[in-house]
C-alpha cells in the first residue's frame, strides 16, 4: 500500500468503525441483551463488512482536478510518504500526550462522569432503565427519592440523561479495561478526530497541507480539553468528518461502489443523532444536499438520503424509547429543532419535484449558470465578511441575557454569579456571554487563523456560486450553517473551558479547514507571482507556525496540566468499604448529587437519597424498613457530623486534586482546588 492509500483509508477508518459499532450495540441495547459476547461476535464481521466496502476503491481522475489533489492526475499514488508519516506522527503524540494527562471524571459533577456512569451500568448489565430497587429500603416512601443529576427518576426505574451513543462506544473499552478502560476511550477518540481532520484537509485541500490540519487542531485547548474527558463530541466528530470525507470519497467512484459509499457516507452522518440529538441540526444541510443530487438524477444521491436518514432514524428511536424524560428536559428547544427538520424534508422532497419537473426543472437548473455570470458570487463572499465583523462588533451593541425560567435556570444563574465573585466581576447571574462567542473562537485558534478562515469561507462561497469546487458544498453548509447558529446562540453555561465543547463539535473544525484552504490558496497566488518553491515553501511553514503561536500561548499550560486524578482509587475505596448487604441512604443534597448513580453503578449496592426536612422519626422509619428487607442501612453524607446521629461515623472516601478552573470573559487559565469526602455511618438493628 503506497503512502496516498494509506492516508485515505486510514483517516476513513475511525468512523467506518465506529458506523459498525453503533449498527451492532443499538439493536442489542433495545433488545435489552447488549452483552460483550453478541456484541463483539456480531461487530467483528460488520465491522469487516463495513471497512471492505467503505475502503474498496477504483480511483479515477475528475476534469479540472489540479496536480496534487486527491482526485487530480496521479491521484492518491503521487502523496509523499513524508504527508502520510508527519499525520500518523502527530495523531501518535497528540494519543500519548492525552493519555498520560486522562482525567478521572467519574463522580459525577459534569458530563462527563454522568456518560461514565451511564457506560458502566451498560458494561455491567446491558439494558435499560436502571432499576431503583425500593424493596431494598422496604418498600417505596415518601421521603425516599432516586434521582440524582443526569439521572432521572421515571415512575418505578431511573432513566440516564444524553443519548445513548456515547455510552455505548465507552462500554467497549469498560469490557476490555473497566473503570480506566472507559476513561482511556477519551484519548482514543480524541486521536482518531485529529487523524479524520486530517484525512478531510487532505481531500479537500490538498495531501499536503494535512499534517499542518492535523497540527492545528491537535493544539487547540478545547480539542486537548474534550479528550481527556469522556465527551459525547469526541464520536460525534469522528462520525461529521469521517462521513464527509467518504462524501468526497463517492465523486471518486462509480457504479454499485460509490451507491455503497454514499450509503455509508449518509449512515455516519446521521448517526451523530444517536451521540447527540442537537446533530439533528448539524445534518440538515446533507439532506438538502441529498435532495439535490436526487433532483438532477445522481443515483447516489438515493443512497446518501438513505443512509442519513437511517441512522438519524435510529437515533431518535432511541431517544423516544430509552432516553425520553431527557428529550422532554429539552422540549423547548427540541420541538423547535424537530419542526425546522420536518420543513427541511418537505423543502427538500419540494426541490426534487420542481428539478424533476420539466417545466421548472429546466429554469431551476439553468438558474445556476446564471448565477455564477452575475455578482452574486462577489456579494456572497463580501457578506460573509460583513457577517464575521457583525459578530466581532456585537459586545458593542449587546449584551446577552437570560432571566431563568425553570429551577435549572436558577441554579445555573446562581453559578455564574458565584465564578463572577471569584473573578471580581459584577454580579448578574442572567448574564450569559453569548455575546463573545467569537471571541471565544478567537482565543482558542488566534486572530491570525481567524482571519484566513475569514477569508477562506468569503472565497469558498464564491467558487461554489461560479459552478466551481462542488466537492466543497455539503462541508461548507454544514459549517456555515451550525457555525452561525453556535455564534449566535452557544446554549451552553459560559464558564471555560467548559463551554469550548460547543465550538469543538464543528465551529473549531470547520473554520480551521477553512483556514487551511485560504493558506493554500495563498500560496498558490504567491507561486503565480514567480516565486520559486523553495522560498514559497518555507513561507508556508512559517506561516503556519505564526498561526500556532497564539494557539499554544492559550492551551500551552493546559497541555501539561493534570486534573480530575486519583477519583477511580478512591471510588473503589469506597466500595470496598461498604458492606455487601448495605442499602445506602444518602441524607446530604452534594453527595447526594455525587455519588447516589456511583454506589448504585460501581458499588452495585441500591441508593436512595432523603427529602429535605426529614426528622429523626423519619428516618428510624427508614432504616426499619431497611433491616426489615433483610439488609443493612448505611448514612451517607459529606461530613463528619451529618452522620454521627445514626452511628459510629468512618470516612470512606477522600480525595484532594485539581479541577479546571472556570472563566467568563477572558480565556482560561489555572486551576481550582477540589476537595471531595464522604462518611458514613451505620445504625444498629432495632
Amino acid at each position: 500500500m503506497n503512502a496516498g492509500r494509506l492516508l485515505v483509508r486510514g483517516t476513513a477508518a475511525p468512523a467506518l468503525l465506529v458506523v459498525a459499532w453503533l449498527a451492532v450495540s443499538l439493536p442489542l441495547l433495545l433488545a435489552g441483551v447488549f452483552r460483550p459476547g453478541p456484541a463483539i461476535a456480531l461487530f467483528v464481521p460488520v465491522a469487516a463488512a463495513v471497512l471492505w466496502l467503505g475502503l474498496r476503491s477504483r480511483p479515477r481522475d475528475l476534469p479540472g482536478e489540479s496536480r496534487g489533489s486527491l482526485n487530480g492526475p496521479g491521484g492518491v499514488d503521487a502523496v509523499p510518504w513524508w504527508t502520510t508519516g508527519s499525520v500518523l506522527a502527530i495523531t501518535l503524540a497528540f494519543l500519548v500526550l492525552q493519555v498520560v494527562m486522562c482525567a478521572e471524571q467519574i463522580v459525577v459533577r459534569r458530563d462527563p462522569a454522568s456518560y461514565v456512569q451511564f457506560a458502566t451500568w451498560l458494561a455491567e448489565h446491558g439494558s435499560l432503565p436502571i432499576p431503583q430497587r425500593a424493596e431494598a429500603f422496604g418498600g417505596p416512601d415518601a421521603l425516599l427519592r432516586f434521582e440524582s443529576p443526569a439521572f432521572y427518576q421515571d415512575g418505578g426505574a431511573i432513566v440516564p440523561q444524553f443519548m445513548a451513543g456515547m455510552p455505548l462506544v465507552l462500554a467497549l473499552g469498560g469490557w476490555i479495561g473497566g473503570t480506566h478502560g472507559i476513561l482511556l476511550m477519551a484519548p482514543l477518540l480524541g486521536a482518531c478526530c485529529v487523524l479524520s481532520f486530517a484525512g478531510l484537509v487532505a481531500r479537500l485541500v490538498g495531501p499536503r497541507w494535512a499534517p499542518a490540519g492535523a497540527l492545528l487542531l491537535a493544539l487547540t485547548l478545547p480539542m486537548l480539553y474534550v479528550s481527556r474527558s469522556t465527551f459525547s463530541e469526541l464520536p460525534a466528530i469522528v462520525l461529521l468528518l469521517g462521513g464527509l470525507s467518504l462524501m468526497y470519497d463517492v465523486r471518486r467512484e462509480e457504479g454499485r461502489l460509490a451507491d455503497l459509499k454514499a450509503f455509508l457516507a449518509g449512515a455516519a452522518l446521521g448517526l451523530i443523532v444517536l451521540v447527540r440529538i442537537d446533530g439533528l441540526r448539524d445534518v440538515l444541510p446533507v439532506l438538502a444536499f441529498a435532495g439535490l443530487l436526487i433532483g438532477l438524477r445522481r443515483r447516489t444521491g438515493y443512497h446518501v438520503a438513505g443512509g442519513l436518514l437511517l441512522g438519524a432514524g435510529a437515533g431518535l428511536v432511541e431517544g423516544f424509547t430509552l432516553s425520553r424524560p431527557y428529550l422532554a428536559y429539552l422540549e423547548s428547544s427540541l420541538k423547535p429543532l424537530l419542526a425546522i427538520s420536518a420543513a427541511v424534508l418537505v423543502a427538500t422532497v419540494v426541490l426534487v419535484v420542481l428539478l424533476r419537473w420539466n417545466r421548472t426543472g429546466t429554469r431551476l437548473r439553468a438558474l445556476g449558470p446564471a448565477v455564477a455570470r452575475g455578482r452574486l458570487p462577489g456579494a456572497a463572499a463580501v457578506l460573509t465578511v460583513v457577517v464575521m465583523t457583525g459578530f466581532a462588533v456585537r459586545p458593542l451593541v449587546q449584551t446577552v441575557r437570560r432571566v431563568p425560567a425553570t429551577r435549572d435556570d436558577e441554579l445555573n444563574a446562581q453559578f455564574i454569579e458565584t465564578i463572577q465573585r471569584i473573578q471580581d466581576l459584577p454580579l448578574d447571574g442572567t448574564r450569559q456571554y453569548s455575546e463573545l462567542s467569537l471571541y471565544w473562537v478567537g482565543w482558542y485558534i488566534g486572530v491570525p487563523a481567524l482571519l484566513f478562515a475569514t477569508l477562506g469561507a468569503a472565497l469558498l462561497v464564491r467558487r461554489l456560486l461560479r459552478g466551481r469546487s462542488p466537492e466543497w458544498l455539503p462541508p461548507y453548509a454544514m459549517i456555515v450553517w451550525t457555525t452561525a447558529q453556535v455564534l449566535l446562540r452557544p446554549g451552553i453555561t459560559p464558564d471555560h473551558p467548559w463551554a469550548s465543547r460547543r465550538l469543538i463539535g464543528l465551529v473549531i473544525p470547520g473554520l480551521l479547514l477553512f483556514t487551511v484552504f485560504a493558506a493554500a490558496w495563498t500560496v498558490r497566488r504567491v507561486r503565480r507571482v514567480g516565486y520559486g518553491p523553495k522560498l514559497v515553501n518555507r513561507g508556508a511553514a512559517g506561516g503556519v507556525a505564526l498561526m500556532l503561536v497564539p494557539i499554544v500561548l492559550t492551551s500551552g499550560g493546559f497541555m501539561v496540566t493534570r486534573t480530575e486524578q486519583h477519583e477511580v482509587a478512591a471510588v473503589r475505596g469506597m466500595c470496598d468499604t461498604l458492606p455487601p448487604s448495605g442499602s445506602v441512604v444518602v441524607v446530604e443534597q452534594s453527595t447526594a448529587d455525587r455519588f447516589l448513580q456511583v454506589v448504585r453503578g460501581m458499588c452495585g449496592l441500591p441508593a436512595a437519597r432523603v427529602r429535605g426536612g426529614a426528622t429523626p422519626a423519619d428516618m428510624e422509619r427508614i432504616t426499619r424498613g431497611v433491616f426489615e428487607a433483610g439488609r443493612r442501612p448505611v448514612i451517607m453524607a459529606a461530613k463528619r457530623e451529618q452522620v454521627a446521629p445514626y452511628g459510629t461515623p468512618e470516612r470512606v472516601l477522600y480525595v484532594r486534586t485539581r479541577q479546571d478552573g472556570r472563566t467568563l470573559p477572558e480565556p482560561p487559565g489555572g486551576t481550582w482546588g477540589l476537595t471531595m469526602e464522604v462518611w458514613i455511618a451505620a445504625p444498629s438493628a432495632p
